[in-house]
C-alpha cells in the first residue's frame, strides 16, 4: 500500500517559491514598466522579457512535475465548496502563469519587437506583424496581468487561512514540506 503524501515533494516547493518570487517581481516590474517614461523603463524592459521566458519555461517544468507527483489530499473536513474553489484556483493560476508570458511574446511579435533574452540572443516572432492584433494582445495582456495579481492575493489569502486560522497542514505541505522523497 501507497504510503498517502502529505506534503509536496522538495522540486515542488523550490519550482512554488521561484515562482512565486518571479511572478511577484514580474507584476511589480511591468506596472512600473507602463508607468514610467524615465531611463528605468528601458532596464525594465530588459527584464521583464527574459524573466517572462523563465516563468514560462518554469511553469511547463511545474506542470510536467505536477503531473507526475500530484499533490497531497485536501483536508477531509474541508468544505466541499472549498475543495472545489482550491481546485479551480489552482487551474487558474496555472492558465494565466501559462498564458501571460505566451501573450507579451504574442504582443511584441505582432508589434515586430523582438523578445530579446540576453545580448544578441531573440526568440523568433510567434505571430505575423499586425497592428490589430498587438492592440488586442496588448489589452489582453493587460486585464490578465490584473487578474493574475487578483488570483495571487486570493492564493496568498487562502493559504494564510489554512496557517494561521485553519492550521490544517495544507500551508505546511508547501512551506516546510515533510520527509517525501523527489
Amino acid at each position: 500500500m501507497t504510503p498517502v503524501q502529505t506534503h509536496f515533494s522538495p522540486v515542488q516547493r523550490l519550482l512554488h517559491w521561484t515562482m512565486a518570487l518571479a511572478i511577484l517581481a514580474m507584476l511589480f516590474i511591468g506596472i512600473g514598466m507602463v508607468a514610467t517614461v524615465s531611463r528605468a523603463h528601458d532596464t525594465l524592459i530588459a527584464l521583464h522579457r527574459p524573466l517572462g521566458i523563465a516563468i514560462l519555461l518554469l511553469v511547463i517544468v511545474r506542470i510536467a512535475v505536477r503531473l507526475r507527483r500530484g499533490s497531497p489530499p485536501l483536508p477531509r473536513e474541508l468544505p466541499a465548496l472549498q475543495k472545489i474553489a482550491a481546485r479551480l484556483s489552482h487551474l487558474v493560476l496555472y492558465a494565466l502563469m501559462l498564458a501571460m508570458p505566451l501573450i507579451g511574446w504574442g504582443m511584441l511579435s505582432a508589434a515586430g519587437y523582438p523578445v530579446t533574452l540576453f545580448g544578441p540572443v531573440h526568440l523568433p516572432p510567434i505571430v505575423p506583424h499586425d497592428v490589430k492584433l498587438y492592440t488586442l494582445l496588448r489589452t489582453l495582456h493587460t486585464w490578465l496581468a490584473l487578474a493574475l495579481f487578483a488570483t495571487v492575493l486570493l492564493h496568498l489569502a487562502a493559504a494564510l487561512m489554512h496557517g494561521l486560522i485553519r492550521r490544517d497542514g495544507v500551508f505546511s505541505s508547501m512551506a516546510r514540506g515533510g520527509s517525501t522523497n523527489f
